[in-house]
């Protein structure tokens, strides 16, 4: 790992729901949130990670992930990450040569609706589905940190 070539758009329709796997929810929480990067738990299904990301908000950031014990992460998202949580859950649809992950945000960030693509070059050209709107990477207000401290409900 070490690099994340990530780009976010939004969605124009619900046609993605056609292409999609069954999902998988996510409940996630933030350790800290320093100048130089955030620290996050997740819990995705029956799994967990610890997370360090860069904190510059670009579609190219610095990224570490690791597994860590589900009961360790459950404590850790009960007793130390800040609060709300952030719960979605996340889809995923081939599409040509990629694979979209799309999250569906639940409490506060009911109704977003963002669709990710990861990259292996900035300027890797990809295939653009019918339902894809606009691209959001340079907006901070969809950066999962930012929708803590700025839910979409708030907008």
């Amino acid at each position: 790992m070490g690099t994340e070539i990530e780009r976010k758009f939004l969605l124009r329709n619900d046609d993605w729901r056609k292409a999609a796997d069954a999902g998988t929810l996510f409940e996630q929480g933030y350790l800290t949130e320093a100048e130089q990067a955030s620290v996050r738990i997740r819990i995705e299904g029956g799994k967990a990670n610890i997370n360090i990301k860069g904190a510059t908000l670009s579609i190219t950031r610095r990224e570490f992930e690791y597994p860590i014990p589900l009961e360790d992460a459950r404590e850790l998202l009960a007793e130390l990450c800040r609060k709300p949580l952030i719960k979605k859950t996340r889809y995923h649809v081939a599409h040509a040569d990629h694979v979209w992950d799309i999250d569906v945000f639940e409490g506060e960030n009911a109704g977003l609706v963002v669709a990710e693509i990861e990259l292996k070059d900035e300027a890797e050209t990809f295939a653009r589905p019918d339902w894809l709107g606009e691209e959001v990477s340079d907006d901070p207000r969809y950066y999962n940190v930012c929708l803590l401290k700025h839910p979409f409900c708030d907008w």
